[in-house]
């Protein structure tokens, strides 16, 4: 067997799945630091940032659309369709980051549905306004982060990642508790110091973009079109990408809302998994992008045998990786869950409820990551139509009916938690079956 393909990815894929995994931890830290300061700011943490991502993740995936055809260009050597796509990404930034804000309204319409506890309701919004108005920052770290990481350049994004998050880490406790003479803000402070993060990031990845396009000249003849047209291009394809992390992360939302009637205690042993879940998912996304951006590349060059080969690498190795850090998640659950039992909790039972949910976690894991890896892989081919039509299927079709069924005649935990492992398997096997079709090799980007 010929390791040096692997190899090859491994030098590809490590920062961003490390980058990735780095934002897991900050998310897992940061609801440690909230478990500590109530029981209520951890009940409240996860449906807050679910509810800001709902809103910063569409124009979060659109602007990150920009990196597709960043990598598609670099795969047929066109200099100039690169630094286009990457202004394009820019423009796209600065209409994201007003429609954002002018958009937290309607989040506060609904923030009153994910929980009957009046305190829950209050951190949570606070936290969802304050964090929507860092939007602009993250589409514009985004944009930033995607002009390297089209090229293949994941490391410098890796340790501007790391940057970003020790900004969170050492803002979070100061922020949170009141600490230096800070007045104590309790999930407001979290929120705050998220935001901080993405402009610390935003910051340093844009002035490492402008100083490498102006160390390159573009020479000869380019296919790429002008901005506008680009930034069409970009919207064309990247709207669909950005209404499927919106609508995925919807769906989600509203499981999480669903979970969070059925009792305070079962709630937060909920959110506290939920975290360790992304903790293990999280690698994934790195993944997903590693393989977007390979698709990219080949299918820029006009070589979809290669694209189809390095996807599947891309895929086994992902594979394998998460099935590692399942079986060590469900090793030592109970260390792990120790972090969130504040004193509050009724220790046996939050840690018996954990236990089983983090067996269910484990359940979908291999499947949740096929699926978003080969997501990913039909992304950067351009098929995010599919993508997205497919999970609004399997999620409002299949999905969500299916806990709507579960909460009336079984409401329990480790029911709804069901659900969604049998989610995953049918979503998984969907997004296989479109690609081995092959119907991706067909559309043109660049």
């Amino acid at each position: 067997m010929n390791l040096r393909p692997y190899v090859d990815i491994a030098k590809l894929v490590w920062p961003l799945a490390l980058g990735m995994l780095n934002n897991a931890v900050m998310q897992f830290v940061d609801g440690v630091f909230l478990s500590q300061e109530s029981m209520e700011s951890l009940e409240a943490s996860l449906p807050a940032s679910m509810l800001a991502v709902l809103v910063m993740g569409f124009f979060q995936s659109v602007v990150a659309y920009s990196g597709t055809f960043v990598a598609q260009y670099h795969g047929s050597g066109d200099l100039r369709g690169i630094r286009t796509s990457y202004r394009a990404g820019l423009v796209i930034t600065l209409a994201a980051g007003l429609l954002a804000v002018a958009v937290i309204p309607l989040g506060l319409l609904v923030a009153p549905l994910m929980s009957d506890n009046a305190a829950v309701v209050a951190r949570a919004t606070s936290y969802y306004s304050i964090v929507s108005f860092g939007a602009i920052a993250l589409c514009g770290q985004m944009a930033a982060s995607s002009y390297f990481t089209g090229r293949g350049k994941t490391r410098l994004v890796f340790w501007v990642n790391i940057l970003g998050n020790a900004v969170n880490a050492g803002l979070d406790p100061v922020l949170i508790f009141g600490l230096l003479g800070c007045p104590r803000l309790g999930m407001s402070g979290a929120a705050y110091a998220t935001v901080a993060s993405m402009f610390v990031q935003w910051g340093v990845l844009a002035w490492f973009a402008e100083r490498d396009m102006r160390s390159r000249e573009d020479r000869g003849a380019s296919a790429a079109p002008g901005l506008w047209p680009l930034v069409g291009k970009v919207l064309r394809y990247g709207v669909p990408s950005g209404a499927y992390s919106a609508l995925n992360i919807l769906s989600f939302t509203i499981f999480v809302f669903v979970t969070g009637r059925i009792g305070d205690q079962e709630f937060a042993v909920s959110n506290a998994c939920f975290k360790v879940n992304y903790f293990l998912f999280a690698p994934m996304e790195g993944f997903a992008i590693c393989a977007a951006t390979l698709v990219g590349q080949a299918q820029g060059r006009g070589d979809s045998a290669a694209a189809h080969r390095d996807a599947m690498r891309t895929l086994r190795m992902g594979l394998a990786l998460v099935a590692v850090l399942s079986l060590l998640a469900v090793v030592f659950c109970r260390p792990i869950l120790s972090l969130f039992a504040s004193g509050e909790a009724d220790s046996e039972s939050f840690y018996s409820l954990g236990f089983k949910l983090f067996l269910l976690m484990a359940a979908w894991q291999v499947f949740d990551a096929a699926d978003v890896i080969v997501s990913g892989a039909l992304k950067g081919a351009g098929d995010t139509k599919f993508v997205m039509w497919w999970m609004v299927a399997a999620a409002f079709g299949f999905w969500l009916p299916l806990v709507w069924a579960v909460a009336e005649w079984h409401n329990t935990m480790t029911a709804l938690w069901g659900t969604m492992v049998v989610y995953v398997v049918f979503i998984c096997a969907g997004t296989a079956v479109r690609w081995w079709g092959g119907k991706w090799k067909r559309i043109k980007l660049v």
